[in-house]
């Protein structure tokens, strides 16, 4: 019979591979803002929230803050960088308002991760502490990330659509949450249980509204409004 820690690194194993498709599963929404070349009415604030969330769990897997977290600094640096490549697609194909704002939200980001590494190395000098630190900023970030899409969510309500909910993040959010949150009680971890339990309900409720709005979707505007974004950027560039 297999002990705790090898079922801890299978489950750990099949979080990471969830979780990467839980950062791929934006695709189909960047595929149609690079076709329209316009964010249209696509929102940055989940992905500037994860940039912040990975950077933090990152810090949080090193050896000298949580030792034997290799798997959750492997998913996180992977995170971070796709984030990061979503963030700059939006910056590129937002105007210079939308521009402003996602700039200052990266230099509070930034100014953010300085302080929070500078602090946690130079006054805490035991992994136990360090975790418990880290661990606690970790789960307001995660209940961050998690809860941005509630703006995508009010959205949904009001129009009775879920067009500008992708279906697949959701999915790969709360297959994510499920996952972590068995690979901390295996080993428990109140860090990675309590943001990866509230992540899944998140991802639960996600997915009630696309079943509930999905009918009342009007999916024909979808290509008519890429082919409006596309029409009025091809004059722009004339």
């Amino acid at each position: 019979m297999a002990d705790t820690d090898t079922i801890r690194t299978v489950v750990g194993i099949i979080g990471n591979v969830i979780s990467f498709f839980l950062f791929l599963s934006p695709g189909p929404t960047f595929v149609k803002i690079l076709k329209a070349k316009s964010v249209m009415e696509f929102k940055p604030d989940p992905y500037i929230a994860t940039v912040l969330n990975c950077a933090v769990w990152v810090f949080y897997g090193m050896p000298f803050v949580h030792p034997d977290s290799l798997l959750v600094i492997t998913i996180n640096g992977f995170g971070l960088a796709i984030e990061l490549l979503y963030v700059s697609i939006f910056f590129i194909y937002s105007d210079w308002s939308k521009r402003q704002k996602i700039i200052i939200a990266l230099i509070i980001e930034a100014i953010f991760m300085a302080i929070l590494i500078f602090v946690t190395l130079t006054f805490l000098h035991g992994t136990k502490d360090r975790s418990m630190l880290i661990g606690i900023v970790a789960i307001v970030f995660n209940i961050i990330m998690y809860t941005s899409p509630l703006t995508v969510m009010k959205k949904v309500i009001t129009t009775k659509s879920v067009k500008y909910m992708p279906f697949y993040l959701s999915l790969a959010n709360f297959a994510n949450g499920i996952v972590w949150a068995c690979y901390a009680l295996l080993k428990f971890d109140p860090y990675i249980l309590i943001p990866n339990g509230l992540g899944s309900l998140s991802g639960l409720v996600q997915l009630i509204l696309f079943a509930t709005f999905y009918r009342t979707t009007n999916w024909d505007e979808d290509e008519k409004e890429v082919e409006l974004s596309t029409s009025k950027s091809n004059k722009s560039d004339v």
